[in-house]
């Protein structure tokens, strides 16, 4: 689970220490319910703009809260949406070992060899092409299609809409019933490759601009936000989808190669975003309400 909050599939990749098969895909089933660094950034964007004050490059100030509190804020709003997806981590655990993941718990043991020097040179190496290479080489297989898709839907227009919007307002009744709205739906489908880009796609189809867009200026990005709907409760369900939703796609390769089955490998992509909808519902109807 803590090798999850790099990156969720070098988490999946370290459940490879647990001996027992089951607890093994019990660990992998659920470590996309951490919050990986390419998360982390859209989360604390996200709890600036819409629940805690920040000061801007321009001197505003953005959210609701400024001051000398909002650092603690801030991590108390990080730290709440970190704890929920512990917390989702071992419900869906437990559920899973109540039905289809049924067995006896094993007790695991792990035995500390002697210490001996770091060879850095060795480490290195072995660093680089066992590893870096290796997951860089699964993200660049995904990534550089999915970046020509991206482009393509957002420059080839049908009767003066890109393909982008057609998609954005194909899911926006979907993303609705969510708290969200389309693009928000349509930019965690192209985010697919890598969750940094989520954003980027949100203010590439809100701006209606045929290239990622990235802005440093939140203020402005709030404004757009606000001009497009969005509330505070959107703001709320976007976090909690950013929590639970599908794995990124090196992930979902990587627990294809853990696991040698594409039954599970899809088990991981729809036991998050399940419960994800579900809750991201509950969010919006809650809202509603009150």
């Amino acid at each position: 689970m803590c090798m999850g909050f790099s990156c969720n599939a070098a988490g999946v990749a370290g459940c490879r220490i647990i001996d027992s098969p089951r607890e093994r895909l019990l660990a992998i089933l659920t470590n996309n319910f951490v919050p990986c660094n390419g998360r982390f950034p859209a989360l604390l964007t996200l709890i600036t703009l819409f629940f805690v004050g920040a000061t801007n490059d321009t001197g505003g100030t953005v959210g609701g809260v400024s001051g000398a509190g909002s650092t603690l804020l801030s991590a108390v709003f990080l730290t709440g949406i970190i704890l929920l997806g512990i917390g989702a981590t071992f419900l869906v655990t437990r559920i899973l070992s109540a039905t289809i993941l049924k067995g006896v718990p094993s007790s695991f043991t792990l035995e500390l060899p002697p210490y001996r020097r770091p060879q850095i040179g060795k480490v290195i190496v072995r660093s680089v092409f066992d590893r870096t290479l290796f997951v860089l080489g699964r993200a660049a297989a995904v990534a550089a299609p999915a970046g020509m898709v991206i482009w393509l839907m957002a420059n080839i227009s049908i009767q003066g809409s890109s393909i982008l919007a057609i998609c954005a307002r194909f899911l926006d009744p979907l993303g609705q019933w969510m708290g969200l709205d389309g693009v928000i739906l349509m930019a965690f489908i192209l985010g697919f490759p890598a969750n940094e880009i989520v954003i980027p796609v949100m203010l590439m189809a809100y701006t209606a601009q045929g290239n990622l867009v990235e802005t440093t200026n939140l203020l402005e990005m709030k404004e757009l936000f606000l001009a497009n709907g969005w509330t505070t409760v959107t703001a709320l369900c976007t976090m909690v989808f950013f929590l639970m939703h599908w794995p990124c796609s090196t992930t979902l390769l990587t627990i294809k190669k853990e696991t040698g089955s594409w039954r599970w490998t899809a088990l991981a992509a729809i036991l998050p975003t399940v419960l994800g909808i579900i809750c991201c519902m509950g969010i919006h109807f809650a809202g509603l309400i009150f």
